[in-house]
């Protein structure tokens, strides 16, 4: 699987076609879904193009998607930088379950976040799926002792290591102190490292992500003009 991660924790500046606003997000969800991508990973604005757990702005975003691009699996982040208190996220993800059409399918929820346990129970209550999110070797240790929650979809081995030359190695270091689960695992890198830890996940049969979250260079090193461009040059890397 290669799933679209559209923009992450960008400052609305970073780039000129970085989607913020919720019809811009669905547009792009929309050109991905073009080239057979079925996963979209987003993180939705408030007004002031902050990223917010807001369930009016989660919602909006989420339904603009799926009215778009129906059948699309939408996911959005529960990072402690946006919402420090571990009770306040809990109380977010349990209204997202309320929100019908605006409901995600998906949130992402990293192990390393005080309360994430809390966080995953909050989100199977309501249907949500999760993402576990594992940044570290460590992280993949804390959740090899805690087990994998029931409502996990796929574990997130996030190599966090920008140098390309090294960030291969850190996504071994990680999924080998994974080991094996029972979910499949989704490996990708950020910045300089993220075109050589998705070859690498390519060349292992591993899932995999590309967007705005992650990278805005092309493998070439150009900007890349879109999401969709960034995608249509994973799907064209051949291992």
């Amino acid at each position: 699987m290669l799933q679209a991660v559209l923009n992450g924790s960008r400052p609305a500046d970073a780039h000129p076609a970085l989607p913020v606003l919720a019809r811009h997000l669905a547009r792009d969800a929309r050109a991905v879904a073009r080239l057979g991508i079925s996963s979209v990973h987003v993180h939705p604005r408030g007004p002031d193009a902050e990223e917010t757990l807001d369930p009016v702005h989660v919602g909006d975003a989420v339904a603009l998607i799926r009215a778009d691009v129906p059948g699309m699996e939408i996911g959005v982040t529960t990072g402690r930088w946006i919402q420090p208190d571990p009770r306040k996220r809990i109380e977010a993800v349990l209204a997202w379950g309320r929100l019908g059409v605006g409901k995600p399918d998906v949130c992402s929820v990293n192990v390393h976040e005080k309360g994430w346990v809390d966080v995953c129970h909050a989100a199977a209550s309501v249907g949500i799926g999760v993402e576990l999110g594992v940044w570290t070797s460590g992280d993949a240790v804390t959740l090899r002792q805690n087990g994998v929650p029931p409502s996990t979809v796929r574990v997130l081995a996030e190599s966090t290591v920008s140098d390309p030359e090294t960030a291969v190695a850190e996504a071994v270091r990680i999924l080998r102190a994974l080991g094996s689960l029972p979910v499949p695992v989704l490996l990708h890198g950020e910045e300089d490292g993220a075109w050589p830890v998705l070859e690498y996940a390519l060349r292992m049969g591993i899932d995999t992500r590309i967007g705005f979250e992650d990278v805005l260079v092309r493998p070439d090193g150009w900007l890349a003009t879109g999401n969709d461009d960034l995608a249509k040059a994973a799907l064209a890397i051949r291992v």
